[in-house]
């Protein structure tokens, strides 16, 4: 990483695939075009992990994770993301069903999800995606 310090860009991806486990998962989270530079990256890590206790959650905490009635379903989708991040090795059979149990019922995509059998969580945020998409039409 010496060697490309005057390159932003290119120690900021660099530095990424150093990342391992909930670290890896808490860059995946951040939003696009957030960091700036490599010292914008730097700081947000530091004050993510610098006080950072390991504090672990178990699956289950997703089930409190719920769709609130004004909330748009990338914001939702984007919060779900984040606190899936903070538990090692969540199953994704246990997530896509919180995931899917965080919607109203009423909800096009909760029908969707219903509907669909043996989807992944990726297959779910695909379909989520879409109705992200439409709802913005």
């Amino acid at each position: 990483m010496v060697l490309y310090r005057n390159n932003d860009a290119l120690m900021c991806k660099i530095s990424s695939t150093t990342l391992q486990g909930e670290a890896q998962d808490w860059f995946h989270t951040l939003l696009p075009r957030s960091i700036q530079s490599f010292d914008d990256l730097s700081l947000v890590f530091t004050k993510e992990y610098s006080s950072y206790h390991s504090i672990k959650k178990k699956p289950d905490h997703l089930f409190n994770v719920k769709n609130n009635p004004k909330e748009l379903l990338r914001d939702y989708v984007k919060r779900f993301k984040a606190e899936k991040a903070k538990i090692v090795g969540c199953d994704d059979l246990i997530a896509s069903t919180t995931f899917q149990q965080g919607l109203p019922a009423d909800h096009p995509l909760f029908k969707e999800l219903i509907m669909k059998e043996d989807l992944t969580l990726a297959d779910s945020f695909a379909l989520a995606e879409k109705h992200a998409l439409w709802d913005d039409a």
